[in-house]
């Protein structure tokens, strides 16, 4: 008998998220089940430091307050809890809740999935933890528990997990996973699906967007929406843009299934609904990933104003005049940012920012002294000399890098309601991956377009194709046909992006409304166009994958990030802007591509 679809919402996409979003989603229609994801690769060091100053935390005491709040209407409307914020201490939570059920009367049963901590893992690291699949969630749900709370698995998993609960799906379902897999990858970052960040922002109301929900129904196929009434928008390109986040290929690998990204597909299903269906799976890799966090040194930073003329002579006189504070320090980064305006009527559109930032395995060499020494240029500086804020301490930064181990060396334990350990068996069979899956036809360009080849669905940096300025002017190659017409115009008049990090590496993913915008794009969007475009991924390793269904292309820069987000590389530290730097840069784009009215969202295939 074909069991009715899981009706699952998500109510965090990160420690730190909207607190009243578990409320929202509990009293905004039914639910079966509602996830919550709490952890990042910044999160788990945050963690790590808190479990150094106190071995009972480790986990997010956020989820522990929302609960206090929502425990008894989850219970009231038969809602199971699934979140992955426990962290470094999944038993210390489990416990936290145990008691707090208790204070508040609510008899709810409680369980917890571990075993992804490795430590001690090797020579100076905080953390390391392994990323787990969700056969423990599954095993916790089917043990009768209300409430299961996680360490460090794949964010995917909370729903992936729950819905192997619901319809009992085997290990080896894979298609059916992977669908699963989809869908929690688009619920996992909140209201990143409901409108929040998104490229086309201003054509819905995203003020306050609800969180976002999916009903996913026996085969793996599902519809992602939102409770009625709350504010955002589930539309097709919200669903691409999540889809592309933080995706590197178009295989995406996961300790249960590897999902084939390029397989997905994306219908409107009515207002605020989209469907997503058509996903394959294949066997999950036999290693699993370890995320690693170290402290890596010590930071400060300071932030000198130049307003007016002159801007880079004042820029070279403070680097000159610190130049000896500095020659001790082990990295020195200086970075001009030119926000000033010609005639400008505000003195802050008058000026240009000079920052500053050091690092070093010593505090002292990067401490007070160091800061001190530029505000003592004060008054024997250049003209209107003052910074954005006091000197400071030197503040500890963190460092990630991820390795991979056997699947079968990490003890993945279910820990029930009752106590019971139950261990989850390693992968037994080896992967073995589908032929890869020939991509659609590229629709054939309009009359007016000169044919161009296609470049192949993978490219790496080196090809020597393409170049940013597109088909410029109006002088055809010989034999190609016709001139067309172009404009200049910045790449996000026609196509949206979405940005974001993975340790050291950003992935960068530019999606089109159109076939014939499609066409354009994957034509002209070429690894050197792209580090053309982005002076500052020059010299790095760049892939590019095609996802014809999507209507879209995926990048992955290979190091732009450094060490990694909490070691502050970058102005930019997590790349989330790396998407938007990108559409505002320009091209000679197709006028006819321009003048094209897009169809509203709600209605595009």
């Amino acid at each position: 008998m074909t069991r009715r679809p899981l009706r699952i919402g998500n109510a965090s996409g990160f420690y730190g998220d909207r607190f009243g979003a578990v409320r929202e989603m509990l009293t905004g229609g039914p639910l079966d089940v509602l996830t919550g994801d709490y952890l990042a690769e910044l999160t788990m060091l945050i963690l790590g430091r808190d479990r150094l100053k106190n071995p009972d935390l480790g986990y997010a005491k956020t989820f522990l307050r929302q609960l206090e709040e929502n425990l008894a209407l989850a219970h009231e409307r038969g809602v199971r809890i699934v979140a992955n914020a426990g962290g470094l201490n999944p038993a210390g939570l489990a416990h936290a809740l145990r008691e707090l059920a208790a204070k508040l009367g609510v008899p709810v049963s409680v369980a917890h999935v571990e075993g992804d901590d490795l430590m001690p893992f090797s020579e100076g690291a905080l953390t390391a933890n392994a990323y787990l699949g969700g056969a423990g969630i599954t095993a916790c749900l089917r043990a009768g528990a209300d409430v299961v709370v996680t360490g460090r698995v794949t964010d995917a998993a909370l729903v992936s997990g729950s819905a192997a609960w619901w319809f009992d799906w085997a290990p080896d379902a894979y298609d059916r996973l992977a669908g699963a897999v989809v869908a929690g990858h688009v619920l996992e970052c909140g209201t990143q699906a409901t409108g929040g960040n998104y490229a086309f922002f201003t054509r819905h109301d995203v003020r306050t967007p609800g969180f976002p929900l999916a009903e996913i129904a026996e085969d793996g196929s599902s519809v992602v929406t939102k409770h009625p009434g709350t504010g955002g928008a589930i539309t097709v390109g919200t669903v691409t843009a999540q889809l592309l986040y933080e995706t590197q290929g178009v295989r995406y690998l996961g300790p249960d299934v590897t999902a084939r990204l390029d397989t997905v597909r994306l219908a409107p299903a009515g207002p605020d609904r989209v469907a997503i269906s058509g996903v394959l799976g294949e066997a999950p890799p036999d290693t699993l990933k370890v995320g690693v966090t170290r402290i890596g040194g010590w930071r400060n930073e300071v932030v000198f104003v130049l307003t007016g003329l002159d801007v880079d002579a004042k820029a070279d006189l403070v680097k000159t005049q610190l130049a000896d504070a500095l020659s001790g320090v082990a990295t020195v980064t200086w970075t001009l940012a030119r926000t000033d305006h010609p005639d400008p009527d505000t003195e802050e559109t008058a000026s240009a920012l000079l920052r500053l930032v050091v690092r070093d395995p010593s505090p002292d060499r990067v401490g007070r002294g160091l800061t001190a020494a530029a505000i003592e240029l004060a008054l024997g500086s250049y003209p209107g000399f003052h910074v954005t804020a006091p000197p400071g301490p030197a503040q500890p930064y963190g460092v990630f890098t991820s390795s991979l181990v056997p699947a079968a060396t990490v003890p993945h334990v279910a820990v029930l309601p009752d106590t019971t350990r139950h261990p989850i068996p390693p992968i037994s069979a080896p992967p073995v991956p589908t032929p890869p899956i020939s991509a659609p036809p590229v629709p054939a360009p309009p009359i007016s377009a000169p044919p161009v080849p296609a470049p192949p669905a993978f490219e790496a940096r080196g090809s020597g194709r393409g170049a940013p300025e597109g088909a410029r002017g109006a002088t055809p190659a010989p034999g190609t046909g016709p001139a067309v017409a172009t404009t200049r115009a910045p790449l996000g008049a026609l196509f949206g992006a979405r940005s974001g990090d993975k340790g050291g590496d950003a992935n960068i993913g530019v999606w089109a409304e159109s076939d014939a915008a499609w066409q354009w794009l994957r034509e002209t969007l070429t690894v050197d166009a792209l580090t053309t475009l982005l002076p500052e991924t020059e010299g790095l390793p760049v892939a590019r994958h095609e996802l014809p269904h999507l209507r879209a292309l995926n990048f992955t820069v290979t190091g732009i990030l450094g060490a990694g987000v909490a070691s502050g590389h970058r102005f930019d530290p997590q790349a989330k802007a790396l998407g938007e730097w990108l559409r505002a840069r320009h091209l000679d784009i197709p006028t006819h591509l321009l003048s094209s009215d897009p169809a509203p969202e709600g209605t595009r295939p």
